[in-house]
């Protein structure tokens, strides 16, 4: 007999042999190889896969960015926005007292910088210029035994490199007015995707879930509940460990007699969102300015007050208030910070320990079948809703 194509269909002699041959061959082939190659080419797939998205999400930072922004503030803001939602206030009001607000303290916090810096900039000013003079006394009578003509010849050194570099210095002005433009278009599509999420958030998220199949439609709907859930516990025990450092740092400056006491604090308090990185970065400048103005002895503390702080941080707030809020391990939340950080550089910092922590509820949900019988989500407050309701009410 002939098989569909016209070819004659073997014997089940041939049938026969050719599958013992095909056992055979397979036979050769360790089972333990087997599986690890199966293994293998699975995983090749799925670091192919991740390496497109990382290289798409790099492709459309001036997107991904500013959408990642309002998503952060957006649960950085919702407990309150929801508070004045459950005692009845309208939505248009509470929007605009919560954004409204959030722009009043950023911009009191900036005047209060300012201010301080105008006040106090004069005597830094001359209290630097004495710490020059000091470090070039010290040059020369220190045990390095430089003279005046050797030190004026090395900050002449210094002028000639600076100019050589004039060239290099003003093709980057071009690229930091790029910059500056990046900065301002995704300021203002941030804001403008959080006014959407605030407004329409319940509209969004259903749109996005009628992205996925009608049968995966519940899972997909208690697993983004779970994940927005993890990401508010975030936004709010981020706010409290910056603030935990900008205190400790900002308390610890002014009692020391360092200057410029609050714009120190309020630049640790902005700095410590990127999680263990930014505060550190933002704590040497409470040093540095406490070595020019207070010398050596004032500094030290100061440095002590820092690593205090950092400490308390690294040890405490981070791995084990913040671990336990989004749900990951303190190794994870330093493996994470440091992994963004090398991929995408402080964006990658800001965003690595929020993401992490999404995909990690996300993935557990799902691979647990929670939305089957799981009640502990069912009156969960979340963007979407403006009150509780339950499971029949999921898209």
């Amino acid at each position: 007999m002939a098989q569909s194509d016209g070819t004659p269909r073997p014997s089940l002699r041939e049938a026969l042999m050719q599958r013992i041959v095909s056992t055979e061959s397979s036979a050769t082939v360790p089972s333990g190889l087997r599986i690890a190659a199966a293994f293998a080419w699975r995983l090749l797939v799925v670091a192919a896969a991740l390496a497109l998205g990382i290289w798409l999400i790099i492709e459309l930072k001036l997107l991904v960015i500013p959408l990642l922004v309002a998503i952060l503030v957006t649960a950085l803001l919702w407990p309150a926005f929801a508070f004045m939602l459950r005692h009845r206030v309208p939505k248009v009001p509470a929007i605009v007292i919560s954004v409204i607000g959030t722009l009043a303290i950023v911009a009191g916090l900036m005047w209060l910088v300012g201010w301080q810096i105008g006040a106090q900039w004069a005597s830094v000013r001359e209290r630097t210029a004495g710490a020059i003079d000091s470090l070039r006394q010290g040059l020369v009578t220190g045990p390095l035994g430089l003279t005046e003509a050797q030190i004026d010849d090395m900050l002449h050194q210094l002028g000639q490199f600076l100019q050589q570099q004039a060239d290099l210095l003003w093709s980057g002005a071009l690229a930091i007015g790029s910059t500056v433009g990046h900065i301002g278009t995704g300021f203002v599509l941030s804001v403008f995707i959080l006014l959407c999420l605030l407004t329409d958030g319940a509209g969004i998220w259903r749109w996005t879930v009628r992205l996925f199949p009608k049968q995966a439609r519940v899972a997909i709907d208690g697993a983004g509940r779970a994940g927005w859930n993890t990401l508010v516990n975030y936004a709010r025990t981020q706010l409290l460990v910056a603030t935990i450092d900008a205190v400790g740092i900002g308390l610890g400056a002014f009692l020391l007699g360092v200057p410029l006491a609050v714009p120190v604090a309020v630049l640790v308090f902005l700095g410590s969102f990127v999680p263990i990185v930014g505060a550190v970065v933002t704590g040497i400048l409470a040093v540095f300015l406490a070595l020019v103005y207070n010398g050596w002895w004032i500094a030290l503390w100061m440095l002590v007050v820092v690593l205090g702080v950092q400490q308390l941080e690294g040890h405490v707030l981070q791995p084990v208030v913040m671990g336990s809020a989004v749900k990951v391990h303190p190794l994870a939340v330093v493996l994470v910070v440091a992994g963004g950080a090398m991929i995408a550089g402080i964006p990658g910092a800001l965003f690595a320990v929020p993401l992490a922590a999404f995909i990690n509820v996300v993935a557990v949900y799902l691979s647990h079948k929670a939305w089957k019988g799981d009640a502990a989500l069912e009156d969960v407050d979340l963007i979407w809703n403006t009150v509780p309701r339950t499971r029949k009410g999921s898209a």
